[in-house]
């Protein structure tokens, strides 16, 4: 048997209770109890980061801590509605505050100012999940190994341009229910053959059928050994994002900032160049990833966020209620072809 996470100490009141009415009657009682006793920490406040926010405040989560040294610019405030007009110079996350906060009352909402590059390990232990938006991959793959070891779920995401993504590790054991209609009890009156040895499923009745999912580190998830039979045959449905994703990492680290449209004529043949070097150091052919990519990879751009934030803040919700299937581990997502595609590395 397999033991669920509770909460005991989490009480939802009658006022609670009606807030929280509508998510009560879609995943039950329980999963809402869990959701209500986690506390999150979200990192980086642009326009990913600020959906994410909205979607994990209006599920009803105990306590969200935002966290980001940034300071608000023209740019940041495109695709980011948490910022009031007029905050140019502010720290994002201070800035951010009052709208998340006025999303709803009964979620504690906290700004911290602070580098989370300068935050001690045990400063994301006290969290039920981090998620990381527009993040390095040093600083990603830190904190994940970090509190894969603790048991606090992980999650990354970003948008550039057209594209993103979301990662999540929810270790090696995540336990959650999934709800599946209840197969009838065949009649007495049926009689032998190959229709009697059919299950029969009432559409009417369902039951909670408690399930496993086991995911693999950040780092084993980027760092995949295509030479192994494996990889090779999971190249082919590997989406072009995925090592899109590995090239603006790259680029991210090297320059310290992302792709800027004011500085196209100079970051587009630098990541083509990074494009070669990455997927040639892969042994990989350099057609995987188009020319054309540079051409869709600049900014956050508010409908990307929109949907991509929309996935990222439901898979938080999934892991922290314990409710439905997780997405195990990649979500891409690519507005050009106006579809998500769901990958794995590494999990079971």
């Amino acid at each position: 048997m397999i033991d669920m996470v509770e909460r005991e100490d989490t009480i939802i009141s009658e006022e609670e209770a009606a807030q929280y009415d509508r998510q009560i009657r879609l995943w039950g009682l329980d999963a809402q109890k869990r959701l209500r006793g986690s506390r999150v920490l979200l990192i980086g406040l642009k326009g990913l980061g600020a959906e994410v926010a909205k979607n994990l405040i209006l599920a009803g989560v105990k306590g969200l801590t935002l966290l980001d040294h940034e300071k608000v610019t023209e740019e940041s405030c495109r695709a980011q509605f948490l910022i009031p007009v007029g905050s140019e110079g502010r720290n994002r996350a201070q800035a951010s505050l009052e709208r998340a906060q006025y999303l709803n009352p009964m979620v504690e909402v906290k700004g911290d100012t602070e580098d989370a590059e300068s935050k001690p390990d045990e400063f994301f232990l006290q969290f039920d999940a981090v998620c990381l938006t527009g993040c390095p991959r040093d600083l990603m793959v830190r904190v994940d190994q970090v509190c894969s070891q603790r048991n606090v779920k992980v999650f990354c995401g970003d948008v550039f341009g057209y594209h993103g993504y979301m990662f999540s590790n929810l270790g090696p054991e995540h336990h959650y229910v999934e709800e599946k209609p209840k197969a009838a009890k065949p009649s007495q009156e049926s009689n032998d053959g190959p229709e009697a040895k059919k299950p029969k499923v009432d559409p009417n009745e369902t039951t909670m059928v408690k399930k496993t999912a086991s995911f693999c580190p950040l780092k084993e998830a980027l760092e995949v050994d295509w030479t192994s039979e494996k990889a090779k045959a999971s190249l082919k449905r590997t989406p072009p994002d995925y090592f899109l994703l590995q090239v603006l990492l790259k680029f991210r680290t090297d320059k310290g900032r992302d792709p800027h449209p004011s500085s196209f004529a100079e970051d587009a043949p630098l990541l083509r160049q990074i494009r070669d070097d990455v997927l040639e150091a892969q042994g990989l052919s350099s057609d995987l990833l188009s020319d054309d990519f540079v051409t869709y990879c600049f900014s956050q751009m508010a409908p990307v966020c929109a949907v991509v934030g929309g996935v990222l803040g439901q898979e938080i919700v999934k892991a922290l209620s314990q409710r439905d299937a997780p997405h195990r581990n990649f979500f891409f997502f690519d507005g050009l072809k106006g579809s998500g595609v769901v990958d794995f590395f590494g999990s079971k």
